[in-house]
């Protein structure tokens, strides 16, 4: 969460819109003719209900149990290994193919992604198979887990007894950068290898050093650090190194992203009086504010490795907080979400259309998935896990 949103929620608690309720996160909304019915099904009852919570979660399709347009079934035939077959109302086979997972339930997943590849008919690639890191807070501590998307063979990675905040990816999903007030009691950002456990320091500077994330390519980290006296960008190697500032304000910058290619950073900026988004050449130069026109407020974004045209960010809206997209493409931001609750933190699943973000209210938050287009929700953190926020994003 970045500098920006943590105050101003901290200003706004008495005016969160929603209540405590059992469903935050879920927004449900009416089916059209832009969503594919389908029959989805599996012989193992725990794959079943896998399979079925996916799509569901996927607002290209609407699962029926009648009046489909295709039949979707899986079938484990090994430990490891799913298969997949596709056949439409008819009877007539589309496409049947054997997974191989980590696990039956990576398999199923991999099964699935192969489904919606086969059946979207807007060349949409497959999400199910992405993992999250994120913020739990079920000890009572911010630690950082790992998860499948749907919050299976969740792993607790960190057991600072320490605030933890912002874990995100290496490219190629082998580490992850966090910040960490860990035995300093100050923040300082952190790399954890997720095959060995081992924690070492990444940037250790006086000040605040946090908002750490990797280029596209893993060879860069955007940063934010503050020991030159202003919360200003930076960018290092990928080893914490050859560290460069990139910003020179006396406004306060936050929130750093590399465009898909690498070439540019998008990032938030207090410069013209309130938090909104501005981009500046990954190699430095001049910083450009991003015209979304939505809100007084941008934060948190997210550029799209799917669809280089988009960036997700949390807006100001009304008296709470929302998802919105600015789509380069069209020149303007639109809001994504419409819920009785804040909206926060987003981070884009591969296909460019959904995405992951916190959903919460004045007791608790979970993780959710969000259909850009159509607006729905469904939460994927379970109520029994306990708060949950700032999820990142990973795809194979």
């Amino acid at each position: 969460m970045s500098f920006f949103l943590r105050l101003a929620l901290i200003f706004s608690l008495g005016l969160t819109v929603a209540s405590a309720q059992t469903k935050i996160g879920e927004v449900i909304v009416t089916a059209d003719t832009k969503t594919v019915p389908v029959r989805v099904s599996s012989t193992n009852p725990e794959l079943n209900s896998l399979a079925i919570q996916a799509f569901r979660s996927h607002g290209r399709y609407r699962v029926v149990a009648s009046g489909y347009t295709y039949d979707i079934k899986f079938t484990p035939v090994g430990a490891t290994q799913v298969r997949v077959e596709i056949a439409r109302s008819s009877g007539t086979p589309v496409h049947s193919e054997v997974a191989t997972g980590s696990s039956a339930r990576n398999a199923l997943l991999r099964a699935a992604d192969v489904a919606v590849e086969k059946t979207n008919g807007l060349g949409l690639k497959g999400f199910f198979t992405a993992k999250v890191a994120f913020i739990g807070e079920r000890t009572g501590k911010k630690e950082i887990y790992v998860s499948d998307l749907f919050f299976g063979e969740v792993k607790q990675i960190t057991r600072d007894n320490a605030q933890a905040l912002g874990p995100r990816w290496a490219p190629d999903g082998s580490k992850l950068l966090y910040t960490s007030y860990y035995k300093s009691g100050f923040p300082d950002i952190f790399q954890i290898d997720l095959n060995s456990y081992q924690r070492t320091t990444f940037v250790s500077f006086k000040g605040t050093n946090s908002g750490a994330r990797f280029s596209p390519n893993g060879s860069q980290v955007a940063m934010v650090l503050s020991g030159e006296g202003n919360a200003e960008i930076y960018v290092s190697d990928a080893n914490g190194k050859r560290v460069s500032r990139r910003t020179r304000t006396d406004a306060v910058e936050a929130s750093p992203c590399f465009s898909p290619d690498g070439s540019r950073i998008v990032f938030t900026s207090d410069a013209a009086g309130g938090p909104q988004l501005y981009i500046i050449p990954a190699g430095g130069g001049s910083m450009q504010r991003v015209a979304t026109n939505i809100s007084g407020y941008c934060a948190e974004p997210d550029w799209s490795r799917a669809n280089p045209n988009k960036i997700a960010f949390t807006a100001r809206i009304g008296r709470g907080y929302q998802i919105a997209v600015h789509d380069f493409s069209k020149g303007k931001s639109a809001q994504a979400s419409n819920a009785p609750f804040d909206g926060v933190e987003p981070s884009w699943l591969p296909d460019g259309r959904h995405l992951v973000y916190t959903a919460r209210d004045r007791t608790t938050s979970r993780i959710c998935i969000l259909d850009t287009e159509s607006g729905a929700s469904m939460p994927i953190s379970p109520t029994s896990f306990g708060p949950a926020l700032q999820a990142s994003v990973w795809a194979p």
